[in-house]
């Protein structure tokens, strides 16, 4: 096991995970006695505007993916439109590796029922929805409990805390499909149609659920917002970077030995999460890796030293996404790894566009060949071609998220998918897996 550098061990700063360890906290008794619903009663002392100006000042931006600024998104919320106005918070968290939001809920669910209630009030909303996975069903009680106790203490319901503000929050679960991660097709399962995506504009800041202005936040995102109203905007700003505000919990899984969450400010790099999770597995070295899920492209052995932040990872041509690092060594497969992955998003794509359902019907198929030792070098054009004409014209982002680990296994791994091709590695895949792949 590595031994941890005391300068590298400073970095960790629990903000949204310091009460994770602490018995019972997902008890609203608990998390009263931990500054729980302080930041509410704040809250309600000043005008929504200010909510929102503290918000921007923050720096806070989306910890769901594409990181767009926090404060803007609800400063885009029309105010005296007549309409009522929606807070969606997106749980539907089932990417390949990602896993910071579970655990949130699961130990710490207050949290995001005090953050809801604040962005509620923030963007003048009376109702508010925690659209969760439907396999996550252990988060899901605890959440409904911790709505349920809010509730009872008058957090939630009629005039909060004699303020006149009133709120109502759902947990709704929904039925296990990836696609309403994506935050239309959520709207569109929240409202009981099938999840598929939405052709923006009109964006649901204007005309979201039930065609009114709604906001749509993920679950890091929206339980960050206590922690900002009580510790103030400048705190928050003193951790991570200059664009890339505040902490993150990256999720760590693969060959490291010790895989789990790690709270650090935005910024850090790989080298020194490894480090934190106890290096590399004895007999093992880093060959690749993702730094925010399977949707985003890979990176290698080479950019261990990248900051995770948004702009870093973006400047070693990947994107930060749900920071779900995925690490894998030089005993791993970046060819068969890429096609389990590609197997996750044709079975999970919602079929609505042309690119992304036809796409990765093929890609898959010629992945299995390769794999299986019949594929040619001509198959290496037609993967290169077909994910160009996923990336970037698919109706939604579940096509990119597609077609990324191929373009970049392809750019930084060709002599792995050469291999198979020519008979220097043997298959992984049977005969049997070609059944329909021609």
């Amino acid at each position: 096991m590595t031994q941890i550098r005391p300068e590298v061990l400073q970095k960790l700063t629990p903000v949204l995970t310091k009460r994770w360890l602490s018995p019972d906290a997902w008890q609203i008794g608990v998390y009263e006695r931990l500054d729980g619903y302080q930041a509410l009663r704040k809250t309600l002392d000043v005008h929504p505007d200010d909510m929102i100006q503290l918000i921007k000042d923050s720096g806070l931006r989306g910890r769901g993916g594409a990181g767009f600024p926090t404060g803007l998104k609800w400063g885009f919320i029309p105010q005296g439109d007549g309409k009522p106005h929606y807070l969606v918070i997106n749980a539907d968290e089932g990417e390949p590796g990602t896993c910071k939001d579970l655990p949130l809920m699961t130990y710490d669910p207050h949290s995001l029922v005090e953050g809801a209630i604040i962005a509620s009030y923030a963007i003048r909303a009376n109702r508010a929805f925690i659209y969760i996975r439907g396999e996550a069903v252990h988060a899901a009680r605890r959440l409904r409990n911790a709505v349920q106790e809010a509730y009872a203490a008058g957090y939630l319901g009629k005039n909060i805390l004699g303020s006149g503000f009133d709120l109502d929050l759902v947990v709704h679960s929904g039925a296990g499909a990836y696609i309403c991660g994506e935050e239309t097709a959520l709207l569109d399962s929240l409202e009981g149609f099938r999840g598929q995506p939405r052709l923006r504009p009109p964006f649901p800041a204007i005309a979201g659920l039930y065609a009114s202005p709604t906001v749509v936040n993920n679950v890091g995102t929206i339980a960050s917002v206590p922690y900002i109203v009580l510790g103030g905007a400048d705190w928050w700003k003193s951790m991570g970077t200059e664009k890339s505000a505040g902490p993150m919990i990256y999720s760590l899984s693969g060959r490291v030995v010790n895989p789990g969450q790690y709270e650090c400010g935005l910024g850090i790099t790989l080298r020194e999460l490894i480090e934190m999770a106890g290096g590399m597995q004895p007999g093992h070295e880093l060959k690749f890796w993702t730094p925010g899920g399977s949707s985003t492209p890979i990176l290698t052995a080479e950019h261990i030293d990248t900051a995770m932040d948004f702009e870093g990872v973006a400047a070693a041509g990947s994107i930060l996404g749900t920071t779900a690092m995925q690490i894998f060594s030089d005993q791993d497969c970046p060819v068969y790894n890429t096609w389990r992955w590609l197997e996750f998003y044709h079975h999970e794509s919602c079929g609505k566009c042309t690119p992304c359902r036809e796409g990765n019907y093929w890609l898959v198929r010629t992945y299995r060949r390769i794999l299986a030792g019949q594929g040619t070098l001509a198959d290496l054009d037609t993967m290169q071609d077909t994910a160009d004409n996923i990336f970037g014209r698919s109706f939604c982002g579940l096509g990119d998220g597609a077609a990324t680990p191929v373009i970049s296994t392809l750019k930084w791994f060709r002599d792995d998918y050469l291999g198979y091709i020519e008979g220097r590695t043997a298959p992984r895949l049977s005969e049997k897996s070609l059944v329909g792949a021609h």
